[in-house]
């Protein structure tokens, strides 16, 4: 493809970070660029947050017995804040909101999203729901990120505050994801056709449709379990007449298909990394969309796998059963096409193929794991116990966040305009790998060996596992730490300036100036070619 873009080949030009100045130019701005930094800023503390309580909780693990935290009430209520700041307000958000924000416009050739003004409304409606969350912890709520009933109906804790915020934060992802759909139908530049569109963009796409359909779902579970906490409305209580399980199936209806807003635009950013870095075409692109497309679509009819235990009927755990091990097949296909990709490639282990690579192995542990739950006798063993959180992390900080942290290095130079420090970048991603697996390795044996999940204390025979777990937390938040301050640091001191391409990259973000001019192109870039097509045409 080619594109008539900015002829700026440096940092002095006037392009979107200079543009306009002060803090209050940013957070009145509807420029989808400067939204998504918006967006990082906001989930970053979050992070920061969620895995600090994260480390407060594997260091009282360290050891049998209580240690540094005397009270397992306050266990209960870190657990409960790790879930909720790392699930609703980082790892929902995260891909979507940011890279999202930043790289759809580009791809498509657009000047920004079809609703701009929508665009920040989004943002405060997110930071609105992330105050009334922080709000309800001055009176901590101890039911886990879940809320299930009937306790999240009868305890004393501000729980109607915090699903009330869980609600508000759904809007957030609603007009997000409607913004991405209309952006993507309508504002796509000239010869941009369908079946040349990124698959980031595809995978954006699939995950907006996600966010549209399913989180309404939610936001009225959240709503019932307000009503029956204000009203005693028996819904969900057993001795109102109500049906907890009916919660379960509620929750999680929105709450499998929310793995996919998670995971699949982790799945686009490694399908735009892998084939720059391998200098080849992407193997079956049209496959790579249309599972892109499947997982979505199944994503919906998987929900009870989460309950085979609490007591659905035989067909329904058979039948759910099934389709939990046929989503497997469009992730198969995807794991299939980027190994593909790499097959014979002159490939450059650059960090952010790095991250890629690494993703394509945790993912493939998350997607092997699991269908050990999607079993049903296996599962009865398995529930509720550290197989499960093992499996769950391999899925969302092995996919989700390991697919942000590359995001964030592969297009780095192209949102900043700088080069970070190569050598950084890899020893922070060697503790972040190593750690990471040293953390949840011992936990998928804890589990095989009967650990059950979210106690504040255990038997001395599984302290060993617990300490080596605990050791590898503390080494993969190392990792996390260097990346992102080699980032920040490079951002705010960085001397090395950025070429506008310099991958060498044929999608269309990488035709313009480093950093994007205000409106993203000089011209409007006319698209001529086949994505991903290296070594076929020249740029523009």
């Amino acid at each position: 493809m080619s594109a008539h873009a900015s002829t700026a080949h440096g940092n002095d030009e006037v392009n979107y970070l200079n543009w306009k100045t002060g803090i209050w130019s940013w957070l009145t701005s509807t420029d989808h660029k400067r939204i998504c930094f918006l967006y990082l800023f906001a989930i970053m503390i979050f992070f920061i947050g969620g895995g600090i309580a994260a480390l407060i909780m594997r260091t009282e693990l360290a050891f049998a017995g209580p240690t540094i935290i005397k009270d397992p009430h306050l266990y209960n209520i870190l657990f409960t804040m790790h879930g909720v700041f790392m699930i609703f307000l980082f790892v929902v958000p995260g891909i979507p909101a940011t890279l999202g924000n930043f790289l759809i416009p580009l791809m498509i050739g657009a000047k920004d999203v079809a609703f701009p003004r929508l665009n920040l409304f989004s943002f405060y409606v997110y930071v609105i729901g992330a105050l009334i969350g922080g709000y309800a912890m001055l009176n901590p709520v101890d039911t886990g990120w879940t809320f299930y009933a009937p306790y999240s109906t009868t305890t004393n804790t501000s729980v109607s505050l915090m699903v009330f915020a869980a609600f508000v934060l759904g809007f957030s992802s609603i007009l997000t994801g409607l913004n991405f759909i209309v952006t993507i139908h309508q504002l796509r530049a000239p010869g941009m056709t369908w079946m040349r569109l990124p698959v980031f963009v595809w995978a954006s796409y699939a995950t907006a449709v996600i966010q549209t359909v399913a989180t309404p779902v939610v936001g009225m579970t959240l709503l019932l379990v307000i009503a029956e906490r204000a009203f005693g409305a028996g819904i969900f209580d057993p001795t109102k007449g109500g049906d907890p399980v009916l919660m379960e199936h509620l929750f999680w209806f929105y709450s499998h298909p929310v793995v996919y807003i998670m995971v699949l635009p982790a799945f686009g950013v490694v399908g735009e990394i892998i084939p720059v870095f391998s200098r080849k075409p992407l193997f079956g692109y049209k496959m790579v969309v249309i599972s892109s497309m499947a997982i979505a679509a199944v994503g919906f009819i998987v929900w009870a796998h989460h309950m085979f235990v609490a007591g659905i009927s035989d067909f329904s755990a058979k039948f759910f059963s099934i389709v939990t091990f046929l989503v497997a097949i469009p992730t198969a296909v995807k794991v299939f096409n980027w190994v593909s990709t790499m097959y014979k490639g002159s490939i450059s282990f650059k960090t952010p193929m790095l991250y890629a690579m690494a993703f394509v192995f945790l993912f493939m542990v998350a997607g092997t794991t699991g269908i050990y739950l999607a079993m049903l006798g296996v599962d009865v063993y398995y529930h509720d116990t550290y197989f499960v959180v093992a499996h769950f992390h391999y899925t969302i900080q092995g996919g989700a966040v390991i697919g942000l942290i590359a995001a964030l290095h592969f297009w780095f130079p192209k949102m900043t305009g700088k080069i970070y420090s190569e050598r950084m970048a890899r020893i922070a991603f060697a503790f972040l790998f190593f750690g990471f697996n040293l953390t949840f390795i011992p936990q998928f044996i804890l589990g095989m060996d009967g650990m059950p999940r979210r106690y504040y204390d255990y038997p001395v025979q599984y302290q060993t596992l617990h300490t080596i777990s605990t050791i590898g937390a503390y080494l993969n938040g190392f990792g996390y730490t260097f990346a992102l301050v080699n980032l920040l640091w490079t951002a705010k001191f960085g001397k090395v300036k950025a070429p506008r391409n310099p991958y060498n990259s044929t999608s269309l973000e990488w035709q313009t100036a480093s950093p994007p001019v205000h409106e993203n192109f000089e011209t409007t870039p006319v698209v001529d070619h086949d994505p991903y097509n290296y070594g076929t045409h020249s740029h523009a």
